[in-house]
């Protein structure tokens, strides 16, 4: 058994093969309901591949965490293995300022409030970007937007917005567009450029260089102690609105053709059917608001910063991924549809799907930890290749909302924000009771995630990422 093996455990099912990428004690935590879902997942017709990622836990109708491949020609779609929120992902912006510049604990509170004026935070806010078309956003993605909004598109050296990201826009057939009711567009051209709730979040962190990597590092433009900006948010209701018309869809074609598994929720059906046609496009219109909705969010903390510090800014794109999707992808000589369900694409130098600005290095994979811990910049090793390039996607969740509002205190969720000290991570809510079922109780250790990434072969820290300051939605 290599070293990497210590992570790694094939599981033979009932239904077929389910490997897990993980130490023992997460992979004996994950308990016996993760497996019972993968087995489901197992049955859909002509699976070739499935895995959990170290952070996977129970979603519905698929775990969080899951990898699933078929190849294209005899593939199936399924939205339960991409997730209700289409297009969840994350961005980060690298800045000019240091660590030491937000020292001051009235400044990051006083930066926080300016974030809020131009982010809302609330789940049924509206945005402030009521002069961009939702059908331009929907059909061409970051390409849609009007140039005041993309202010870098006309800077070749500068110009991160439209390259440094892992797709700008998705093309489909944008007739399907049609069948989205028209009250459903006017609720989600009011979301665009907002956060949502649950676990979206946007995070101030400082960085601290992994020395094995600190050349790689250094390619990207990061520096010991540089302040970033990571975002966390998807496709909010227009993701909803692609859920809602095509589960039912859904549901008609697999009482047609007779498909199903013990779990009424796990929904799939053929791509080549009507039902996987309306699906794999609409969900690429979700995709393109997804990825426009973190650059408009990343748009209005630029500007926050600019206001509260009242000096020279930048603040230029890393990276923009997604870790709920599905789409066709090249390994070796074949093609594959791959689901990725909270799990995130991590693509080692040389791969040829990496933008040109990464292909001496590979992308930087972003993964973000839970409230009050840090988050990591990754980078995909060629090993990684046995898992469809597919590592994790975050912490995970340990426990549910409601369990963790019955076990964890304000208290002790104050304590883990180092609430009244220096080094205080400042947050948006007065009130920690309002956001406590997100307190990093609530998750798995993300520094335990990480080790098995990187002991199983799949993917190098290049950074480790400190909170200093949160914006969560409600």
């Amino acid at each position: 058994m290599s070293k990497n093996e210590n992570y790694y455990r094939r599981v033979d099912l009932p239904a077929g093969e389910l490997h897990v990428f993980a130490k023992d004690e997460l992979f004996e935590a994950m308990g016996a309901r993760t497996l019972e879902m993968a087995n489901n997942n197992l049955q859909i017709p002509d699976i070739r591949y499935m895995s959990y990622t170290p952070d996977a836990h129970v979603g519905v109708g698929t775990c969080i965490g899951t990898t699933a491949v078929w190849e294209t020609e005899r593939a199936f779609v399924s939205p339960s293995i991409v997730g209700s929120d289409i297009g969840c992902g994350m961005r980060v912006h690298v800045t000019n300022l240091k660590a030491e510049d937000l020292k001051d604990v009235k400044l990051r509170r006083k930066l926080v409030k300016a974030i809020e004026k131009r982010l809302p935070v609330e789940n049924h806010a509206r945005g402030y970007f009521s002069d961009i078309r939702l059908e331009d956003a929907l059909r061409k993605g970051l390409h849609g937007l009007p140039g005041k909004y993309v202010p870098d598109a006309y800077t070749p050296r500068k110009a991160t917005s439209l390259t440094h990201v892992e797709c700008s826009r998705f093309r489909f057939d944008e007739s399907w567009l049609d069948r989205i009711p028209e009250q459903l567009w006017h609720r989600s051209h009011r979301q665009l450029g907002t956060l949502g709730g649950g676990n979206h979040f946007v995070e101030i962190q400082a960085v601290d260089i992994d020395e094995g990597n600190r050349r790689i590092a250094e390619q990207w433009g990061l520096q010991d102690g540089q302040v970033i900006v990571m975002i966390h948010s998807g496709s909010r209701s227009w993701g909803g609105a692609v859920n809602q018309y095509c589960g039912s869809e859904v549901a008609k074609t697999m009482r047609l053709l007779g498909l199903g598994t013990a779990d009424p929720k796990l929904a799939f059906a053929p791509l080549d059917s009507e039902a996987g046609q309306a699906y794999a496009n609409l969900m690429y219109s979700a995709l393109n608001f997804a990825v426009v909705n973190r650059h408009l969010i990343g748009y209005a903390i630029r500007d926050a910063f600019k206001d509260t510090l009242g000096a020279p800014f930048e603040m230029r794109t890393l990276y923009d991924l997604m870790h709920n999707y599905a789409w066709e992808e090249r390994h070796g000589d074949a093609s594959y549809f791959v689901h990725r369900k909270g799990a995130t694409r991590s693509l080692p130098a040389g791969h040829p799907d990496n933008p040109a600005p990464y292909a001496s290095t590979g992308h930087p994979a972003l993964i973000p930890g839970s409230m009050g811990t840090s988050s990591y910049l990754m980078v995909g090793s060629p090993e990684g290749a046995r898992n469809y390039y597919s590592i994790c996607h975050g912490a995970g969740r340990v426990r549910s909302r409601n369990a963790t509002k019955q076990l964890v205190t304000v208290d002790e969720f104050a304590s883990s924000l180092r609430i009244g000290q220096d080094d205080e991570i400042v947050v948006n809510h007065k009130g920690l009771e309002s956001i406590i079922d997100e307190s990093p109780q609530a998750y798995k250790d993300v520094d335990q995630i990480i080790e098995s990434v990187v002991g199983a072969g799949l993917a190098t820290v290049v950074a480790k990422c400190r909170p200093m300051a949160t914006v969560k939605g409600v």
